[in-house]
């Protein structure tokens, strides 16, 4: 859902909310690959698994975009209209640590840019841009590289109703919210100077909205799974301040394209092992069983400190990692990455 996210609130800058109910739409691409500056948050969220030999790693990179409403009438170049947020990490699986990296920028500026049409993010040096054989992911981050190709072999997969995904019990906590699952990824990863070749799948999501979390919502838990079957799997609960769901919702979609879309109340999340961040003292579930239609699956952690400290550009703390998924067997069928948020304190949008 993410991201479902993290375009938080930042001192002296305020995002006036504008709640209203969104319309069903006709998603046209690729047009909506691109930005949609008008609405208030928006993100470009990918989360994958690579391998090099026996190396394995999980990876993330993430672009925000979000609209300041208080400075849209004004004329300099310098107001800081819309702005743009990244995030990027590497899960070093046989190393046990996460990396991360972040960045932050006003938008106006050919260096800082997310561009309508298609997507074309960039902040600096960092860039997510998608051609005619897929995305490209560009990071050159402190201590890690991420020189990624990305390939679609599935068609779109339009979240909620044909792209109108709910978000809450109340009609205006919605959001457009498109999937690609099943990439192939091929490139390279680097990591404190050394150089991999990596091949292995990823997930993208990309969502935009004008969306206010409901009053009792504190942050949610959500899943993007490839099987290895080909299918694929979203689940996701909103979570009030007590951990009882506020709303759930999701998605699975076989290796033949037939597409499931899961209603309130079918989702179900089961804590069964939780972990305490040294950092953020913290306590997150990071072995779940989630009940859905399609199946009870078991998702762990592959490691379990992937907390990730964004304080420096969207001023949340939240964990997203690597994430094995097994089915009612005890079988494991995918890998993905699995996102908690508000556990430190209650996220705001």
């Amino acid at each position: 859902m993410r991201r479902r996210s993290l375009v938080l609130s930042i001192p002296g800058l305020a995002l006036a909310p504008r709640a209203y109910a969104l319309p069903p739409a006709q998603l046209q691409f690729p047009r909506d690959h691109g930005a949609h500056p008008d609405f208030r948050t928006e993100w470009w969220y990918i989360t994958g698994h690579v391998r090099a030999g026996e190396r394995e790693f999980g990876f993330q990179v993430t672009f925000f975009r979000s609209r300041v409403d208080a400075t849209q009438d004004m004329t300099s170049r310098f107001a800081a209209k819309q702005l743009v947020f990244a995030h990027a990490a590497v899960t070093d699986v046989s190393g046990r640590k996460l990396w991360h990296d972040q960045r932050i920028a006003r938008e106006g500026f050919e260096s800082v840019a997310a561009a309508p049409g298609d997507t074309r993010v960039r902040l600096r040096d960092w860039a997510l841009e998608r051609g005619p054989s897929g995305y490209h992911a560009q990071i050159p981050a402190g201590d890690f590289t991420l020189d990624l190709h990305c390939v679609p072999t599935q068609p779109v997969l339009l979240q909620g109703r044909q792209g109108l995904s709910r978000k809450g019990p109340q009609p205006e906590q919605a959001s457009y919210y498109y999937s690609r699952p099943q990439l192939a990824v091929a490139g390279a990863l680097s990591l404190q100077g050394r150089r991999f070749e990596v091949t292995g799948k990823a997930w993208l999501d990309h969502e935009w909205s004008q969306e206010v979390l409901h009053p009792q919502a504190v942050g949610w838990d959500w899943i993007g799974m490839n099987l290895e079957d080909g299918s694929t799997l979203t689940a996701f609960r909103l979570r009030r301040q007590d951990g009882s769901a506020l709303w759930d919702g999701g998605s699975y979609r076989t290796s033949a394209g037939t597409l499931h879309t899961f209603s309130a109340g079918e989702v179900v999340f089961s804590p069964q092992r939780r972990w305490t961040s040294p950092l953020s003292q913290a306590i997150y579930p990071v072995e779940w069983i989630v009940r859905t239609p399609a199946d009870f699956y078991t998702v762990k952690a592959v490691i379990d400190n992937q907390e990730l400290d964004s304080r420096a550009s969207t001023g949340a703390i939240y964990w997203e990692g690597l994430s094995d998924l097994l089915d009612s067997n005890g079988k494991r069928v995918g890998r993905g990455y699995l996102e908690m948020t508000g556990y430190v304190k209650r996220l705001r949008l």
